[in-house]
């Protein structure tokens, strides 16, 4: 799909990944709108000032999408917690279910009425494959992202009559300055593959361009969804290992 003259709004796109993919998009010719809650934007675009964290944040963006005409949603904005699921204080569970899965659904659901009335538009959620393959000690964010990839499926149907596109992008670990100590420690123990945010953004945009509906980025990764899916009993015996590493470090009292 040519983006020229297009307007595409990223959630996230202050951020490392989200700058790259802003400045990708506007290569192309793209109107670009940023929901982020930074003060101020590292580069020229419009700008949605808020807060995806609260019911409340989120309620106040769409309210402002529902006023724009929308060719493309880009749901970026992600966060993710590394630990053990009962440690995990109720805040900041919430905040993950929040921002990772809600806001999805919530500024989708305001900007699909134009889009079904002119019977185009593109909705991109980027999930993980960490919402396929759900990992151990990433309880939270994999069934956050697992949350993302039902909605992006069963969207994608029920919208296809009205030629509303629907992609889901899973990215595997990224190398951004969000991974905390524990996780880069993890990614070394366990030889867990990184990618760099520019390759990520270049594939991001690949499925963006093809309008194509679910991409799982990196070999073995990718293999491995289609294997947990079949045979997750099986799966498990594999990550047994790193399951064992991940608890050491997952337990490590906070220094």
């Amino acid at each position: 799909m040519p983006l020229n003259g297009k307007h595409v709004v990223v959630t996230g796109g202050a951020g490392g990944i989200g700058s790259q993919l802003c400045t990708a998009l506007a290569a192309k010719g793209a109107s670009i709108t940023v929901i982020d809650r930074v003060e101020v934007l590292p580069f020229e675009a419009g700008y949605i000032r808020g807060d995806l964290s609260t019911f409340e944040g989120i309620r106040a963006v769409a309210d402002q999408l529902r006023t724009q005409p929308v060719d493309v949603l880009i749901n970026l904005a992600g966060i993710q917690y590394f630990g053990e699921c009962d440690q995990q204080d109720a805040a900041q569970t919430a905040l993950t279910y929040m921002v990772n899965l809600m806001a999805p659904v919530m500024l989708t659901q305001a900007v699909l009425p134009r889009m079904k009335f002119h019977n185009k538009g593109h909705i991109v959620n980027v999930g993980s494959i960490f919402g396929s393959i759900n990992f151990a000690y990433f309880t939270t964010y994999s069934s956050s992202k697992a949350g993302l990839k039902g909605f992006s499926e069963a969207l994608r149907r029920e919208v296809a009559a009205d030629d509303v596109h629907v992609t889901y992008v899973a990215p595997r670990a990224v190398k951004t300055s969000l991974n905390t100590g524990k996780v880069m420690e993890l990614a070394a123990r366990t030889k867990m593959h990184m990618d760099s945010p520019e390759w990520v953004v270049a594939r991001i945009m690949d499925a963006v361009l093809a309008q194509s509906k679910d991409v799982y980025l990196g070999f073995p990764e990718a293999l491995f969804v289609r294997i947990n899916a079949l045979f997750p009993r099986l799966v498990d015996k594999a990550l047994a290992k790193n399951d064992a590493i991940a608890r050491q470090i997952a337990t490590q009292p906070r220094s």
